[in-house]
């Protein structure tokens, strides 16, 4: 595994040093990701705020702003709220139980840190590990189980390599639909060579149909702030919302959008705002400033507003 890993690992931005906060970083932003949405916007956000320090002197409205467009923004409050517990403490937990301490540092963000970052012998299991175990042992292992057998063949000597190895191995050629056994370095120990049934992936249960008004006057556009008490992106802007009812005239874009299980057909129209919508007028220098909602930021680049 580690031979082959040294190899044929993905050049990644987060890979080429071995600092705490990178790894971090790298790691929450990879939750519910893909690889290729975060490279950009993982050097995009180091540039914003270089240091842990940095993070924590910051505004959350700033950190939400540079997150925009990955979504899941709970992840960057509770990173945000975790930088300012470090710097505060004096030090960067070391070990995957300390880091657990800290907000919105679960079980495998833990391990894949002090591993990575430390050396610390611990495994890691996500999606990618999980599918490659369940393949290699051929059978179902689930909890403390698929934990313990992650952790039995972890190297000692280069656990953050080896953890790095199981998900690269996970991600690239033990795919969840045809993976690639001939060129899998394992697959001389493998039970069932990928034969093993993959959980299919639930189905999206909701669809449904939103207008939002671009209404756009001397260089500034008229946004709208999510309620604090939202329970998604709370305190994010986005465009003023038309009632389905009210939204009579032919959209000047149309597009599809997806948040958690719901399936989003959006139509945008260039028109006045609903009057009884409270918000503000928004220069358009100083709109990618704002923590945009990921749609409306999407919206404003496809009407080249930014």
């Amino acid at each position: 595994m580690l031979v082959w890993f040294d190899r044929h690992k993905r050049d990644l931005p987060w890979r080429r040093d071995r600092d705490p906060y990178r790894v971090w970083l790298s790691e929450i932003m990879l939750q519910q990701t893909r690889v290729a949405a975060v490279v950009d916007h993982y050097e995009r956000f180091l540039r914003r705020f270089p240091s842990i320090e940095k993070l924590a002197r910051a505004r959350e409205a700033s950190v939400l702003a540079a997150w925009s467009g990955l979504g899941y923004y709970r992840r960057a409050r509770m990173m945000h709220a975790a930088a300012k517990k470090v710097v505060a403490d004096g030090s960067f937990p070391v070990t995957a139980a300390e880091l657990r301490e800290l907000p919105g540092i679960g079980r495998y963000t833990a391990a894949a840190i002090a591993s990575i970052a430390f050396d610390e012998p611990v495994a890691v299991v996500d999606g990618n590990v999980e599918r490659v175990l369940q393949r290699l042992l051929g059978k179902r292992i689930a909890g403390e189980a698929l934990w313990g057998a992650a952790q039995e063949m972890l190297s000692p000597e280069r656990p953050g390599d080896f953890n790095q190895a199981m998900m690269e191995l996970g991600a690239t050629v033990c795919l969840p639909r045809q993976p690639k056994c001939s060129v899998c370095p394992v697959s001389g120990m493998c039970a069932t060579r990928g034969e093993s049934p993959i959980r299919a992936l639930a189905a999206r249960q909701k669809k449904r149909e939103i207008n939002y008004a671009l209404d756009r006057r001397n260089g500034s556009v008229f946004l709208v702030k999510r309620p604090v008490t939202a329970s998604l992106m709370p305190g994010m802007w986005e465009l003023p919302e038309i009632a389905t009812a009210k939204a009579k005239a032919q959209p000047c874009l149309t597009l599809r959008h997806s948040i958690t299980v719901t399936d989003y057909r959006v139509g945008v129209m260039e028109r006045v705002a609903p009057g009884e919508v409270a918000g503000r007028w928004v220069v358009e220098s100083r709109i990618s400033k704002l923590p945009l909602t990921g749609l409306a930021r999407k919206i404003l680049r496809a009407t080249k507003v930014i």
